[in-house]
Formats: structure tokens, C-alpha cells, sequence
């Protein structure tokens, strides 16, 4: 996983469809911290992890990832090669099985981490070989868990990942988020709920 040392947000706007969803929004997470976004539905908390994804241009502001060495990646596209992103849909296909799920994420990542393992961090491990079709909407939550993990990004955008997910999955997850920080990794959260780790909070009202 390459560090980042810093993500930086100033003054960001979006508008959407005609409407203005947000303005003026500033904020900076550095390496080993979460950040949560927190607001009412409607209040753009997606549209800010789109952005800094590089999915979705901002009206005006900036979004600038410092990558070391005096390296400021603003790019969108740039942007979106140092993230892992988890939200509503996960990304995986159907037909395949939940290992060539991990497989395939493996591959599109170059990831070299054993996929087994990977499986048995997230609990789907005796559900290697079970397409993904079958699988609960939690289940399926736990698969885009898998694919955070192959990405080997520094920078984790999650969008309310606590979403489908029972009480042993919440503490997975925030058990993952937790250790991504510790290993000196970036996290920014859009959730209505609480996470349940130490996390900087960030309120998004209504404009």
C-alpha cells in the first residue's frame, strides 16, 4: 500500500440537476485518521466521496491527495487510481462464485494478497464457492469489504458501509476501518450511523 500523508478538500460546491446540493465545504484528513461525513439524506454526503473519487466534477473548490514526496495529485482521474471505494453497489457479478469475485478484484487491482484469507477476514470464506447471486444483501456488503481490502489504496471512501450489515458485521467493518488507520491508511465514511472507533466527524447540513 503506497502512503498517502494527506487529503485535502477547500471550498468544494456541487450542484446537481439544477440544484445546489452543497457549498463552501473544507476539511483535511492525514494519514491514520477517519473522518465520518454525517448530514441528512439529501445533504450530499455521496456526492463529496464521488468527488474526491474523481466520479463527479465539483462546481468550483478543490480536492488535492498528497501522495509524498512533495507529490499533489488534483487530477480526477489521478484521484481515482489512489482510492477503494465501497457503497451501494458492489461491484460484484452475479455468475461467479464469491473466490472468483476475489479473483477477479485481485486481478483488476494487482493484488498479490491470498484471496483465502481475505475471505476468512471478511467471514465469507465457507461461501467461496457460492455465486454471488445467492448471496444476503450483508453477505454481498462483506464481498465489497473483500474488494476494500484487495485494492491495497491508501485511501478508503465508504458509503454508509454499515448499511445490510448485523451486529458481527458492524464490528468487522469498524474492526477494518480501524486497522486500514493503524497501518497509516486514509478513511473517509458517509454515514448516519455511528461507527463505532475514534473518528474525526464532519456535518453536512442542508443549503
Amino acid at each position: 500500500m503506497a502512503l498517502l500523508s494527506l487529503v485535502e478538500v477547500e471550498d468544494l460546491s456541487c450542484e446537481r440537476g439544477g440544484r445546489r446540493i452543497f457549498r463552501g465545504l473544507s476539511f483535511a484528513v492525514a494519514a491514520g485518521m477517519a473522518l465520518t461525513l454525517e448530514g441528512p439524506n439529501g445533504a450530499g454526503k455521496t456526492s463529496v466521496l464521488r468527488i474526491i473519487s474523481g466520479l463527479l466534477n465539483q462546481e468550483i473548490g478543490e480536492v488535492r491527495i498528497h501522495a509524498g514526496a512533495g507529490y499533489v495529485v488534483s487530477d480526477p482521474e489521478e484521484r481515482g487510481r489512489l482510492a477503494g471505494w465501497i457503497g451501494h453497489h458492489d461491484g460484484a457479478k452475479g455468475q461467479l462464485t464469491v473466490i472468483d469475485n476475489a479473483r477477479f478484484f485481485a486481478s483488476l487491482y494487482g493484488s498479490r494478497v491470498d484471496l483465502v484469507s481475505v475471505l476468512d477476514r471478511v467471514g465469507l470464506k465457507r461461501l467461496a464457492d457460492v455465486p454471488a447471486q445467492y448471496l444476503s444483501a450483508g453477505q454481498r456488503k462483506r464481498l465489497g469489504l473483500a474488494r476494500l481490502i484487495l485494492s491495497g489504496r491508501a485511501l478508503w471512501l465508504l458509503d454508509e458501509p454499515l448499511s445490510s450489515l448485523d451486529a458481527a458485521g458492524r464490528r468487522l467493518t469498524a474492526e477494518l476501518i480501524g486497522q486500514h488507520c493503524d497501518d497509516g491508511g486514509i478513511a473517509i465514511v458517509a454515514t448516519h450511523e455511528t461507527l463505532g472507533l475514534d473518528a474525526t466527524r464532519f456535518f453536512i447540513g442542508n443549503t
